[in-house]
């Protein structure tokens, strides 16, 4: 019978082998071997939140010359592919980006940690109506502004 301290079954792939030797915690006075950790291989995220009719012009002028505090932000919580479309039909802005981190929640969390990032929802947020029952306002994130949406449909 295989044990710990045994090398792993042959069935498994070099990866899990190396898993499977290593602790589940780190060994007291040792740090975590971070190298050891995947990121997420790209979780594709949707979502949707209606435009003001009144707000257009201003929203695209915006986002036309989004501030570089946001911008970095963005990138510093492993957002990638970030888009966000207008059906000027509905009012729905659509907006979708691929998660690359390793922690969405912590990453998400540092995001709302700047205050420059604050200050962009809370302009944003006026020219927006929530879709989401419950929700306040971006900065608060419980419930979310953004409405999430599944996604049914992916070929690359």
């Amino acid at each position: 019978m295989w044990k710990p301290s045994s090398p792993p079954p042959p069935s498994t792939s070099p990866e899990q082998q190396q898993q499977q030797q290593q602790p589940a915690e780190p060994t007291p006075g040792r740090p975590r071997q971070e190298s050891l950790r995947q990121p997420v291989t790209g979780r594709r995220v949707a979502q949707i939140v209606k435009l003001k009719p009144e707000f257009v012009a201003k929203y695209k002028e915006v986002h036309a010359a989004v501030w570089p505090e946001v911008l970095r932000q963005i990138k510093v919580c492993n957002i990638r592919d970030y888009s966000i479309f207008h059906d000027p039909g509905t009012g729905i802005l659509f907006a979708s980006f691929k998660y690359v981190g390793f922690d969405f929640t912590g990453d998400m969390e540092r995001m709302r940690e700047n205050p420059k990032v604050r200050e962009w929802w809370a302009m944003t947020d006026g020219f927006q109506e929530s879709l989401v029952p419950g929700a306040k306002d971006s900065e608060s994130g419980d419930p979310a502004w953004w409405q999430e949406v599944e996604e049914v449909f992916y070929t690359s």
